[in-house]
């Protein structure tokens, strides 16, 4: 990682000022170091309320008791993502990859994650809202952004947070390391197996999944 990415704040201030002009008024929130704070302790009903009015541009998570903010994808992001649904596709046509899902996760369902991509069977998703339950997901995914926060989030939080949910399986696609992990079993909190693949080499996907990814192309989205 470069030092300017370590560095590279959660979001524009433009985009944290209009955060603040429509958040909840007992809802308190600082703008510190590049990053969106909140002044006080913020519980998930407060979140929820801020995250409903939040703008459009701005995506927030809820990840161990603390306001976080999901980098937008860019370009090689977005194609990674298309890469690993038309794999899912080819091989689980009776699932769906859904992309930027809202998941209710950690102990109790206290943590609201954004997942960049949430695998279920076909009208799994039927009837829910913003956030939906973790019951019957198959795997939730993660891709690796350019940012400071990505190290806590994505390799130390969400494991977390999805292995207390019970995901059977979480696929994180590192881009700083270009690996893919597969963390697989999860038991009281945390996933029992984790397996790094280097990219272009074949990765398995433990069941309930079933299938080998081909990871050569890749090698094309290598920043």
């Amino acid at each position: 990682m470069t030092p300017s990415t370590a560095e590279r704040p959660q979001m524009p201030i433009e985009d944290f000022e209009d955060l603040v002009a429509v958040a909840p008024a007992h809802v308190r929130l600082e703008f510190v170091d590049g990053r969106v704070r909140t002044k006080d302790p913020l519980s998930v009903e407060d979140f929820e309320e801020l995250e409903r009015r939040a703008p459009e541009t701005v995506r927030l998570e809820y990840i161990n008791g603390k306001l976080e903010v999901k980098a937008m994808p860019d370009g090689n992001h977005s194609e990674i993502f298309w890469w690993l649904l038309e794999q899912c596709a080819r091989h689980r046509p009776a699932l769906r990859l859904h992309p930027e899902r809202g998941v209710k996760t950690e102990a109790y369902r206290k943590g609201r994650a954004i997942t960049d991509g949430f695998l279920v069977p076909k009208g799994h998703l039927r009837g829910h809202g913003n956030w939906s339950p973790s019951d019957g997901a198959l795997m939730a995914v993660e891709i690796t952004s350019h940012d400071r926060d990505t190290n806590q989030r994505d390799r130390i939080d969400k494991p977390v947070g999805y292995a207390e949910a019970d995901i059977p399986v979480y696929l994180l696609i590192d881009r700083d390391n270009n690996t893919v992990v597969v963390y697989s079993e999860p038991k009281d909190g945390r996933y029992q197996q984790i397996v790094s693949h280097p990219w272009g080499t074949p990765v398995e996907l433990p069941d309930p999944i079933g299938f080998t990814l081909d990871t050569e192309e890749l090698k094309d989205y290598a920043d």
